[in-house]
């Protein structure tokens, strides 16, 4: 255990004490031997009195006894003194001290008297009057210590407490079990835990351990301290509880963000039998919030109503921050209404909910409804109000608040300062959230933090870089979150490559990748069409013991299905389930999804059927499989299921789906209908996709003619897909006028397409004219396009096998085409003739 050994540096406040020269005060001989007998009997009444805090008949006592000629000696003064400190009688105690200068300076200035005036004026909070008295002291004893560091304590003066702790040490006098916990205070408010274990050495040599209010500090201040494993051994150490020690604990879980320890030590609590604070139920409630525990935080809110507690500051503004937390708006506004008294935290916190869960308007009216009751705003509610306006892209609103900020000198609080950057930035005017940041003297890492997070989200890459380097020369470390935001900025700009090296630099830097790190990498190398690389980097991401998020699952799952990477996308599906995480609709779509496109129909289905609640995007994930694999009917069937039996609305994406499950089975009826519905029935708007699925569905039965006819319904004109499809049925119906005119609407959308020179040229293939076809193909030259070659994959085991048309570099090249050749044999035989397109 460590011990404490101090030597203070002189302190300004307290050098004024010992400047003062010490004065020799009158010797205090023993009140029995001076006093006579009816002065005995008058200080016997009074001191019963005082102690019954009966404090004005003792007043009134004092007034019987100077009309009676008997002259009060410092005994009684100093019980009546007493009286006031614990009535916190300031203005009967500045009385009694007007008495006490008007008798004289033998008792004036008598060294129990001043340190009981001491006492008084600092119980009271009077640090002028305490501090002045105290300088005057001649010896200083340990209860007029005591009573300055509490004041400062109380003040939030922590470093003049201990300061004023190390100079008491100085002096000689010895701390006690009302000092100690004060010092123990200042500890845990300033989280000075080399401070703290010292005086907790002190306390053992000391034999003070025993003392339950000591206990209780130290409990209190390594929690403060984030040394919560600490806390917890001196609070199994200590020989009496009481209800201070257990809060200390509780809070200092929840501080620490251990919530789930906090919750359990309420429940040991109860069975103990020690009766919950306000505090307590405080604690347990922001515990409940962390956990999103509905249940318990009720239960919380039942026990204050049940023991009778008042809705105050401190656990009124508890209850509003759990329900607004968990999206509970309505009970957090009743709270609110039957709070008494409300302070700009209890406004705030309800503020705060309201712009979490989107609730704008709400929270604007609140603000309004907040001025009209003559609050001020603070920093954290401008805060919130710069956040709305980000959120909403409310840029006029913004800079009102900024202006506010401005007019308030509120413009150089840090946190102020990055929530206007963010604003701006939210805004698209990053120029403004860059004169915020220049204009801000005092830059911590938050605030050049949120400079990055501004460059990252409008996707400045490079700008991003240089303020990353800047930071470092102007000697700011960054961290996880810093390189976070420039990982984040170069996928935003398609640098792949720098991401990744970005990401090596950090692990070089013993930087550990958090969980936004890994997910962020994960979705944007998916997005990138890096694929491949996303599923490596999230297994490593298992392997670092990662617990996976919902946005890097899907992503992982994004890139499976992009390239068909059945078993990888299979064992993501097996840690979803041995790791019992929740199968939430994103989820779920994903493994639908994944499992459809590649080619495993019925353990999409299977997927499908484990999802108790199904949303729209599962059933649209299914019906999509279903039309990817020819399946209409099924198609079909799911799609009525969900609009009669379940009594779900269908989408644009749904109808997306059951049509294109239409256009490959060749159902026009059936995608005529639909179509009409769709407009009619349900009051989806057509786009473009819808037109084309029922244009590709008319051509393909041979209705070319009704096809083009709904070109001209469109408002707006056909893109490339819906023009390609039809000019491949003007092919395979030799309509080789169409096909032209269509080629020349096509070459007008795409002109640098080579895929459109190509059916163009295949038209006329098809038609014979080959004079066309090479004049097409001598134009695609002089225009430098080439066909893409097409390009195949498959994984075998881990390895991933990739084909291209013409390759011939694969090493077992000779045996797959074999292979290929003894498979069309076998088709022949089997009377199958090769489709080649």
């Amino acid at each position: 255990m460590a011990s404490l050994s101090v030597t203070p540096t002189p302190n300004p406040l307290f050098s004024r004490f010992n400047s003062a020269k010490p004065k020799k005060s009158p010797p205090c001989t023993s009140l029995h031997e001076i006093a006579p007998a009816p002065q005995k009997s008058y200080l016997h009444q009074i001191t019963s009195l005082c102690k019954n805090g009966h404090l004005q008949q003792a007043v009134g006592l004092l007034a019987a006894m100077e009309s009676d000629k008997f002259r009060p000696g410092s005994g009684i003064y100093g019980e009546l003194l007493q009286g006031c400190v614990l009535e916190r009688a300031l203005f009967t105690g500045q009385q009694i001290h007007a008495r006490i200068l008007k008798s004289g300076e033998l008792i004036a200035r008598n060294e129990f008297i001043e340190t009981k005036l001491v006492i008084l004026y600092a119980k009271c909070d009077v640090p002028e009057a305490a501090i002045q008295l105290f300088s005057r002291l001649g010896t200083r004893s340990v209860f007029s210590w005591a009573a300055v560091i509490g004041l400062f304590c109380r003040l939030g003066s922590n470093e003049q407490a201990l300061l004023g702790f190390c100079e008491m040490l100085n002096n000689g006098v010895f701390p006690d079990n009302f000092v100690l916990p004060n010092a123990l205070k200042a500890c845990g408010a300033l989280q000075l835990i080399g401070f703290a274990r010292g005086l907790h050495g002190y306390v053992v040599k000391m034999g003070f351990n025993g003392c339950v209010y000591v206990g209780s500090s130290l409990v209190d201040a390594y929690g403060k301290c984030d040394e919560v494993e600490d806390a917890r051994k001196v609070f199994d150490g200590m020989l009496e509880r009481n209800t201070i020690a257990w809060n200390s604990m509780i809070s200092g879980y929840v501080r620490s963000g251990l919530s789930e320890e906090a919750m359990q030590m309420f429940y040991d609590m109860r069975v103990h039998g020690v009766e919950q604070t306000r505090v307590t139920l405080s604690s347990f409630l922001s515990a409940s919030a962390n956990l999103a525990a509905l249940e318990e935080g009720r239960q919380a809110h039942a026990l204050a109503i049940l023991d009778g507690f008042e809705l105050d500051n401190i656990l009124g503004s508890s209850i509003i921050n759990f329900y607004a937390k968990l999206g509970f708006l309505e009970e957090a506004e009743l709270v609110f209404r039957n709070m008494v008294d409300k302070d700009v935290v209890t406004w705030n916190l309800l503020i705060c909910g309201y712009v979490q869960n989107g609730e704008f308007q709400k929270a604007l009216d609140m603000c309004r409804m907040m001025r009209s009751e003559n609050m001020r705003f603070d920093s954290v509610t401008l805060t919130s109000i710069l956040s709305l306006c980000g959120d909403t892209v409310n840029l006029k609103l913004g800079r009102e608040g900024h202006c506010y900020c401005i007019r308030n000198n509120l413009e150089s609080d840090l946190a102020v300062a990055s929530s206007t950057i963010s604003m701006y930035a939210k805004c698209k005017r990053i120029s403004s959230a860059k004169r915020v940041f220049e204009s801000t003297t005092q830059r911590d890492l938050v605030l050049w933090n949120s400079l990055l997070a501004a460059y990252a989200e409008l996707g400045l890459s490079g700008e991003a870089l240089k303020l990353f380097y800047q930071m470092q020369l102007d000697g700011v470390p960054p961290n996880v979150i810093s390189y976070n935001s420039v990982i984040s900025a170069f996928l935003r700009n398609g640098l792949a490559d720098e991401a990744k090296d970005m990401f090596s630099q950090m692990q070089t830097l013993d930087v550990l990748p958090n969980v936004i790190t890994w997910t962020t990498l994960v979705s944007g190398l998916t997005q990138n069409g890096y694929g491949y690389d996303a599923i490596l980097i999230f297994r490593q991401m298992l392997e670092a013991g990662i617990r996976p998020n919902i946005v890097s699952i899907v992503s992982a799952l994004s890139a499976c299905t992009t390239l068909a990477l059945l078993q990888y996308g299979r064992t993501i599906h097996g840690y979803i389930t041995r790791h019992d995480l929740c199968m939430s609709v994103p989820v779920a779509t994903s493994l639908v999804d994944m499992y459809a496109k590649c080619g495993c129909i019925c353990e999409a289905k299977n997927v499908f059927d484990l999802v108790v609640n199904k949303e729209l995007p599962v059933y649209n994930a299914m019906i999509s499989g279903y039309a990817s694999h020819g399946l209409a009917m099924e198609a079909l069937s799911l799609f009525k299921h969900m609009e009669e039996d379940v009594g779900m609305e269908p989408d644009s994406i749904t109808f997306t789906c059951v049509l294109s499950a239409c256009n490959h089975a060749g159902l026009v009826s059936e995608g005529l209908e639909l179509f009409d519905d769709m407009v009619s029935k349900h009051g989806v708007k057509p786009g473009m996709e819808h037109y084309g699925c029922v244009v590709s569905l008319l051509a393909k039965s041979g209705n070319l003619d009704k096809a083009y006819e709904l070109l001209g319904t469109m408002e707006k004109d056909p893109d490339a897909h819906i023009l390609v499809s039809l000019l491949a049925s003007c092919k395979d119906k030799h309509e080789t006028e169409l096909g032209e005119y269509l080629a020349e609407q096509l070459l007008q959308v795409e002109p640098d397409n080579s895929g459109n020179y190509i059916a163009l040229s295949n038209v006329y293939a098809s038609a014979e004219n080959w004079n066309v076809v090479t004049q097409v193909r001598n134009v695609m030259k002089e225009k430098g396009l080439y066909k893409k070659p097409g390009c195949s994959w498959i994984q075998v085991g881990q390895e991933l096998n990739v084909f291209v048309a013409g390759d011939v570099s694969h090493p077992k090249t000779e045996e797959i085409y074999a292979t290929i050749a003894l498979l069309g044999m076998e088709m022949h035989f089997m009377g199958y003739a090769p489709m080649i397109y």
